[in-house]
């Protein structure tokens, strides 16, 4: 029997196999999006591109490319080690490793690199790009948690990266930890995590504001089975993925958080609203927090004074200008009381009820919970 892809990316992701490569366009549409609302956001700037090799990831090539433009002040990035890579197996030295006089064959399986780019025209042609790139072999294998590529993120102002999906929850604080701005790829899902939730509520994460929704194409290594939807290999035999519920998750500003949502008071959503649970009908109120239902983003009224419980999603159109998060239905401590009664739904954790008018209770989604802000 055929795999299905989630079935895939399920044993891809217990087996750690989860390296995967970026887009250049997914990069590009990401950081032009901060220079909109910045122009300088990355002037005199060190960034740093961890657990990324230039000679296969396109990180390194972009920042590389734009070095003069973005006025960087310089750019780093550390591969990892074959040794501890699941695709060492298929690890060959690439032409800037093997025709440098630092190549070392035993050092080269062993250990990670580092690639430095600063503002120096090494090969004199009168541009700064990737062919200026000077690397060396790192002590160890390169993991973002060994002392040398922490002494590297305590050097960068800006940390750009696809780090692993098994990983995202330690990398994200390894970055909190630093005390850097940083832009960073990781699952949809990533959000509902207890690690990864409060840093949103506390405005210290948000989302990007380049890919909201659908799916994205990734390369992946050469042991990557394709043998699902959603694979492909183009005419060169490299090989792709796509992948369903990707997100940038960033602490770097941009325009798009700062939008306004445009909101009808509580009578017009009554009145008008597309959507038949609020139109005519109203919002209820849960079993067991003092809250009321608004399921869908668009239906939060804009006339409401106390606590609303809405969709996750609703993070695609968190204004922090504008509402305040309080909480979820699922990790944050919010005075939830225990209400399951028999018959109901209860599977998965502490969740939100409402009232079917019979006696019995229907249970929701994780929601968040939020409240208008006082307009000034």
């Amino acid at each position: 029997m055929t795999k299905t892809k989630n079935a895939l990316l399920s044993a891809a992701k217990k087996a750690k196999n989860d390296e995967f490569y970026t887009q250049w366009t997914d990069i590009e549409r990401e950081m032009n999006s901060y220079l909109e609302y910045d122009p300088d956001v990355f002037r005199g700037k060190t960034i740093l591109l961890p657990c990324d090799d230039p000679e296969w990831s396109n990180f390194t090539k972009f920042f590389a490319l734009h070095f003069r433009d973005y006025g960087l002040k310089k750019l780093i990035s550390t591969s990892y080690a074959p040794k501890s890579n699941a695709d060492g197996a298929f690890y060959t030295p690439t032409p800037l490793e093997k025709h440098s006089p630092k190549y070392d064959e035993s050092k080269s399986m062993q250990r990670g690199r580092v690639f430095v780019l600063e503002a120096n025209d090494v090969n004199n042609d009168g541009v700064i790009n990737i062919d200026d790139l000077q690397w060396s072999y790192l002590e160890g294998d390169g993991d973002f948690r060994s002392e040398e590529v922490i002494a590297l993120r305590d050097e960068a102002d800006i940390v750009v990266t696809n780090p692993p999906f098994s990983l995202f929850r330690e990398f994200v604080a390894w970055l909190i930890e630093g005390g850097v701005k940083f832009s960073v790829i990781g699952s949809n899902n990533a959000v509902t995590y207890k690690e990864i939730f409060p840093l949103f509520q506390q405005n210290t994460l948000w989302f990007g504001p380049t890919i909201t929704s659908g799916d994205r194409e990734f390369r992946v290594p050469e042991r990557y089975p394709l043998n699902a939807a959603g694979f492909r290999v183009d005419k060169d035999g490299t090989k792709y993925i796509r992948v369903k519920g990707v997100r940038w998750y960033t602490n770097i500003d941009h325009g798009r958080r700062h939008e306004p949502l445009q909101l009808m008071t509580i009578a017009d959503n009554i009145k008008f609203s597309k959507h038949k649970e609020i139109r005519g009908v109203g919002y209820q109120r849960y079993t067991n927090y003092d809250a009321i239902e608004v399921p869908f983003t668009d239906a939060i009224p804009s006339d409401y004074e106390g606590a609303m419980g809405v969709p996750i999603t609703f993070l695609d159109k968190y204004n922090p200008d504008q509402f305040e998060i309080l909480g979820s239905s699922k990790w944050v401590g919010l005075p939830i009381s225990d209400f399951a009664e028999k018959g109901t739904y209860e599977q998965g954790g502490m969740r939100f009820y409402l009232p079917n008018g019979d006696g019995t209770h229907r249970r929701l989604y994780d929601r968040i919970v939020i409240i208008r802000k006082a307009v000034a």
